[in-house]
Formats: structure tokens, C-alpha cells, sequence
């Protein structure tokens, strides 16, 4: 991986290396998640207006408990492999696998590897769902 800065450039754009980008602690209700960790590449503070993209790293060892929320999701694996449920059904990811999260589905997810594992997560930055539940 190459390691550099981040560029702001005169129309507004965000050039850079996600190396540049400081790693922060995921929440979840309020409670700091044990081996998981963020990296918002482009948000709000950003001046999007559509989507943000982030990065999630996760320990071995490490989950994100089940929770739902009204907006999609859209995932890359890029490192490790791990188990995803997506409403009823569970998935083994690995580098190369997409995913498609529906908005309203409940999901969670585990690194089941000896080594981190990381995707890539767009979300938009405002929910366009109805707060209707979809159980699967």
C-alpha cells in the first residue's frame, strides 16, 4: 500500500491514499465495538451530498451485532473472510464478494479469520427508505 496525503482541490474534490485517512473506534448504541474500526474516505465533511464511503476493519475475532436502520448498504470485501447475515440468511465473504444490504434488514456480522478482515461500505448520507421492517 502506498502511504500519502489527502488533496482538496479547487472544485472541491478529495484526492488521496485511504492510508492518509485516520482510523477512528466504530460505535453501536452508544458503546465502542471491540476490534472494529472506521475510516470515512468522503462524508458530509466533505461537502457530499449523496453518499458517504468508508472503510470497516475488523479483528479477528471481532462482530458487529445485529441491527437495522432505514438506508441500504453496498459492500466490498477487500481483506480476510468472515460471516455476514443478511436478514435469515448467512453468507461466507472473502476478498472479490459484493453485497447488497436492502434498507430495513436486520444484519450483522463476524470475522471469522485468523486475520482482519475489510470492506469497503457506501451508505447515503439520507435515508430514502420508509421505516417499514423487511424480514427475510
Amino acid at each position: 500500500m502506498k502511504v500519502g496525503g489527502v488533496v482538496v482541490g479547487p472544485c472541491g474534490e478529495k484526492v488521496g491514499y485511504s492510508d492518509a485517512v485516520e482510523e477512528e473506534g466504530l460505535n453501536a448504541g452508544g458503546k465502542k465495538l471491540e476490534g472494529v474500526y472506521i475510516k470515512w474516505l468522503i462524508g458530509k465533511n466533505d461537502n457530499a451530498k449523496v453518499f458517504a464511503l468508508r472503510i470497516i476493519r475488523m479483528e479477528p475475532g471481532s462482530h458487529i451485532p445485529a441491527h437495522r436502520h432505514p438506508w441500504e448498504h453496498e459492500q466490498y470485501i477487500l481483506e480476510g473472510e468472515g460471516v455476514f447475515r443478511i436478514g435469515s440468511r448467512k453468507y461466507r465473504v472473502e476478498p472479490g464478494m459484493f453485497l447488497y444490504i436492502p434498507p430495513n434488514v436486520e444484519h450483522e456480522y463476524w470475522n471469522t479469520g485468523d486475520k482482519d478482515l475489510v470492506f469497503i461500505c457506501l451508505v447515503p448520507l439520507k435515508p430514502s427508505a420508509s421505516e417499514e421492517e423487511l424480514s427475510c
